[in-house]
């Protein structure tokens, strides 16, 4: 791919990764916000594709793509908001946190644009990516598909536990809303 285009790419990434970055704060509702987060990670996960990195652009992607759903699932089976959606403020302390975020990425966008970083490609034989993942993995391997495992046990437990049929019956049937006064006796 020549230079133009991977520099076009970057910057189309780039910009995409800062707008939806922004639009999480922006949005009212906890299920956009995730997506939103979801398409920002995604962008910068194919910067570090388009920097080589493929074994981290691949696993920021994968996992966040992941993780992401796995949020929006839960919100919108557990959370009061109905499914996430209606309105709701996301973000608090609006100046400080403005601030804060500016004035980091100012710093960063100074380090990136003023830094002198090595012009140094590494070889292809030498595996860089290979032996990363190795690096990272290692005896781990087991882990890793342990845990993807037990996040699908724990998807299937989640739309089990919050489906119309509950787990001891129909969830409308006999059941009535907690009353604003204890009642005498205790719970039933």
């Amino acid at each position: 791919m020549s230079a133009f285009l991977v520099d076009l790419a970057f910057w189309v990434f780039a910009v995409g990764a800062v707008w939806t970055g922004y639009r999480v704060f922006r949005t009212d509702s906890m299920v956009r916000a995730s997506f939103l987060l979801l398409a920002s990670l995604v962008n910068v996960g194919a910067i570090m594709l388009l920097l080589s990195a493929e074994y981290l652009g691949f696993a920021l992607i994968f996992m966040m793509a992941l993780e992401m759903m796995v949020m929006a699932l839960f919100m919108v089976m557990f959370m009061m908001n109905p499914a996430g959606l209606n309105p709701m403020v996301m973000v608090h302390q609006n100046r400080l946190s403005a601030v804060a975020g500016f004035a980091a990425f100012l710093g960063l966008s100074a380090v990136g644009v003023l830094a002198d970083f090595p012009d140094r490609p590494v070889p292809e034989p030498v595996g860089v990516v290979a032996r990363l993942g190795e690096e990272l993995l290692g005896d781990s391997m087991l882990v890793f598909e342990s845990v993807g495992v037990l996040l699908l046990a724990t998807m299937i437990g989640a739309v089990a536990l919050s489906s119309q049929r509950g787990r001891y019956g129909a969830a409308d049937e006999g059941s009535e809303p907690p009353p604003m006064v204890p009642r005498e006796g205790g719970a039933r």
